[in-house]
């Protein structure tokens, strides 16, 4: 009893959590929206901690979610944009992950005390190349196996996931610790990540700071991600992404080269998760081959397919209620971590047998839409 307690007490902690969900899911039509809705997260969740009512545990969390929130839309443009059925999302996320943390801590060695001029430049950089390693990745993938149809294609990118986990438990890493050069990686994975730069102000310590640029970044990539791949879905190429989802021999019949929009799906999401990863290696200052096992893979399909195949607005919401949910279970279970996924999997169940679509599936929140869209979701 002592312990449920203590998990609806946690709980508590989240509240910009569902201001920022409220305003999300606004019904306001304006372009501009999203203005408030970033504005208002920002506001809500710095000015809290500022004054003490927002733990920074809480904002810890909240980085999370938005990483998470990443990772789930950039597996939403591969699954349901395009109807592809990758398993492998987690192979992606952990290239990202090792090559932009790797590039932080062993080549350019940020420190806490580097100049916030060349810091940040450094670690966006690295975000990018950790996408774009990843995006190399997905092409090399892509090529041979998007050929590949349903269960085939999920088989082939599993393969892929444990493949990525074999080679990276056997690399290492010379690395200078303390006068004498160690070898970090393979199976011990690489520490010591440095946390996302940005400024300590005045009352906060380092700690703290770097929890808070950790939401900042986070989420404004978040902000970013998501406008992009809005723009691209309901542009002309994600007109045909969608024809090559609802029926592939039809798309071809109407010209629709099926084999590039699919290799370009798994390219751009790849990359999306490449970033993801790189995050979030920066914010557990510590990345290990285990995070990209196929356990994560499963997590990220659950948000995926538990917010609404092919809805961007649904992998946002699964995203913030799946992790505040496992923050529950932690408290909730004690350790006993393996009920967690077996009560997932009776969530997803459920959803499904009640929802067939999901949450959110097949919806958008009203200020993501165009403005045609928006007055067909008006009469």
């Amino acid at each position: 009893m002592s312990n449920l307690i203590e998990a609806f007490g946690a709980l508590k902690q989240f509240w910009p959590v569902a201001v920022a969900l409220g305003l999300m899911l606004a019904p306001v039509r304006k372009r501009w929206w999203w203005a408030v809705v970033l504005g208002g997260s920002l506001i809500v969740t710095l000015g809290g901690l500022c004054l003490g009512i927002v733990s920074v545990y809480a904002v810890r969390v909240q980085a999370l979610i938005c990483i998470t929130a990443i990772l789930a839309v950039s597996l939403t443009f591969i699954n349901g944009v395009t109807g592809l059925f990758s398993i492998g999302h987690a192979g992606f996320m952990i290239v990202g992950a090792y090559v932009s943390g790797i590039l932080t801590a062993l080549v350019f060695k940020l420190a806490p005390g580097t100049p916030l001029a060349l810091a940040v430049p450094v670690f966006l950089l690295s975000l990018v190349l950790g996408g774009a390693a990843s995006a190399a990745t997905g092409l090399v993938v892509g090529l041979p196996t998007l050929r590949l149809r349903g269960d085939y294609l999920a088989i082939a990118t599993i393969g892929f996931a444990e493949i990525i986990g074999v080679v990276l438990r056997f690399v290492t890493f010379d690395r200078e610790v303390g006068g004498a050069v160690v070898q970090v990686g393979g199976p011990r994975g690489v520490p010591g990540v440095p946390a996302m730069p940005g400024p300590v102000p005045p009352g906060f310590d380092g700690n703290t700071a770097g929890v808070a640029a950790a939401f900042v970044y986070s989420l404004l990539i978040l902000a970013l991600v998501v406008w992009l791949l809005r723009n691209y879905i309901f542009s002309t190429h994600g007109r045909a992404c969608c024809a090559v989802r609802d029926d592939e021999a039809a798309a071809e019949i109407l010209g629709v080269d099926t084999v590039f929009y699919k290799v370009h799906t798994f390219v751009v999401g790849a990359f999306f998760a490449g970033v993801g990863g790189g995050l979030l290696a920066h914010w557990s200052n510590f990345i290990h081959p285990s995070m990209g096992g196929f356990v994560r893979s499963i997590e990220y399909l659950i948000v995926v397919y538990l917010g609404g195949i092919g809805s961007l607005s649904g992998g946002i919401l699964a995203a913030a209620l799946l992790t505040i949910m496992d923050v529950f279970l932690k408290d909730l279970l004690q350790g006993r971590d393996a009920w967690r996924m077996a009560i997932y999997g009776a969530i997803l169940v459920a959803v499904i047998l009640r929802r067939p679509n999901g949450l959110y599936g097949g919806r958008e929140f009203r200020w993501l839409l165009p403005a045609g869209r928006r007055r067909d979701a008006r009469s």
